[in-house]
């Protein structure tokens, strides 16, 4: 008899522990803390979604992150002390495959005529790319300036004219675009192409259950409060596309992905591809340059009849060959900016984890940290009296930097990266770093977009 209930209560001890593990391995369904079933209307209704990866936006590729020496991998020739190499892991995330090319940014000024031109048609002109840039002291580029930016011959091209202030309206419209396109896939609005400027979609209107007109009749149910609206915490919804920070960007550039071991960082590249030259040696292409660019002075495409790089000024956006990542011209063609403020000696303050300078926060209403922290700011300085220097603490930085007659450094300095059409092999480098006003352009540089990686850290 003590035999049987011995066994019966050794049962009764696996049935309680299989179900335990049931409800701590494979069940979604049930809580492993309190063992409520979730999405059950008998039991309160809390509503959780099947977990799943972030899907990969359009035109991006995921970038596995990791740590790197992030700095200088040529000898500055300007002398300049603003590189020191210093070691810092970047996150996992996403950038664009290429850079943003003509078309996807006439995709962007349709849009914007069709939902502010008629009324708003300041809208419009504020985002067009400064066309004049081409221009010259004593250069013919008139055709470029007339046709470059909307000829069809011109269309796979990187974008250029395009400000910092430019390039980041455009990657908010673009988010807006993506997440309206997969709620209609997902049945939840319908296609309105009636938008105007009172009524269309972004994603923070929609969040805010303020962008309901086009609301889709399909009985689909997406959201987890039972209905077809969605919150972000449905899974259905990416993050914004954004510029990359400067860490992002020099990071994806090098593509070391495979080329470390044992944990071990055993190389680094002056250059995103495998050699320390500026020539292939793919099969069937060996000898030829391997990015557009400057060889010398006067040539900027080669000799006609065996032509180096092809190109006089930028050339497609998929041209020549691709890093380790799969990315595009991250060496050449256009210079892309990037989101950080430019100081010169970031990296002595720089977090060793996902590096950036430019985030604006206030501690309380008497102190402004981060943009300018511990970096020319007045905090780090002898100033009597830097606490009350609130009004416009961008005027205060450029009297800090004696703006416009020894330096153009300011809070409006924004770095940009990577070698141009117009450039030496020694800015191809992704190490180089260089700034521009904000709101200011050029011929030779463009962007490309990124997104944060939600998640798992592995590329998928």
């Amino acid at each position: 008899m003590r035999r049987i209930n011995s066994i019966k209560s050794l049962l009764a001890s696996l049935i309680v522990s299989f179900l335990l593990v049931s409800c701590f391995k494979g069940n979604d369904q049930v809580s492993r803390t309190t063992g409520w079933s979730y999405n059950d209307p008998t039991n309160g209704g809390f509503k959780v979604v099947e977990s799943a990866e972030q899907i990969t936006g359009p035109g991006l590729v995921a970038i596995e992150g990791g740590t790197f020496t992030m700095g200088a991998t040529v000898e500055n020739v300007y002398h300049e002390w603003n590189n020191v190499p210093r070691q810092v892991t970047v996150s996992s995330f996403y950038m664009d495959q290429t850079e943003v090319s003509n078309l996807d940014y006439l995709e962007y000024i349709h849009w914007l005529n069709r939902v502010y031109g008629s009324e708003y048609p300041d809208m419009v002109t504020r985002a067009l790319p400064d066309t004049t840039v081409w221009r010259n002291s004593l250069s013919y580029n008139e055709p470029m300036v007339e046709i470059y930016f909307r000829h069809p011959a011109y269309r796979d091209y990187p974008v250029v004219g395009v400000s910092w202030l430019q390039a980041n309206d455009y990657a908010l419209w673009r988010s807006d675009r993506v997440n309206e396109m997969l709620l209609v896939e997902a049945g939840v609005l319908s296609h309105n192409t009636n938008q105007t400027k009172d009524n269309h979609f972004t994603t923070e209107a929609y969040l805010a259950g303020q962008y309901m007109s086009a609301v889709s009749g399909s009985t689909t149910t997406v959201g987890t409060d039972g209905n077809k609206a969605v919150k972000m915490e449905d899974g259905v919804l990416l993050p914004k596309y954004r510029l990359p920070t400067e860490a992002e960007w020099e990071y994806a550039a090098l593509g070391l992905i495979g080329n470390t071991r044992d944990e071990r960082i055993v190389e680094r590249r002056a250059y995103p591809w495998n050699t320390d030259g500026m020539r292939t040696n793919e099969k069937d292409y060996n000898g030829s340059f391997t990015a557009n660019f400057k060889r010398g002075k006067g040539d900027y495409m080669g000799v006609a009849g065996n032509l180096n790089d092809g190109a006089a000024f930028p050339a497609p956006v998929a041209s020549y060959w691709p890093n380790d990542y799969g990315l595009y011209n991250m060496a050449g063609n256009v210079s892309e900016w990037v989101l950080d403020v430019y100081r010169p000696l970031s990296y002595e303050d720089f977090n060793d984890h996902n590096p950036y300078r430019g985030n604006i926060y206030s501690q309380d209403s008497t102190m402004v940290y981060g943009l300018n922290y511990n970096d020319g700011d007045y905090k780090s300085t002898i100033q009597t009296d830097w606490t009350n220097q609130t009004e416009n603490p961008e005027t205060y930085t450029e009297q800090m930097y004696d703006y416009g007659v020894t330096t153009l450094i300011s809070d409006k300095s924004r770095v940009y990266k990577g070698g141009s059409w117009a450039d030496g092999a020694y800015y191809l480098s992704p190490s180089v770093r260089r700034f521009m006003n904000e709101d200011e352009s050029s011929s030779t540089v463009g962007f490309r977009c990124a997104m944060n990686k939600i998640g798992s850290a592995l590329a998928k």
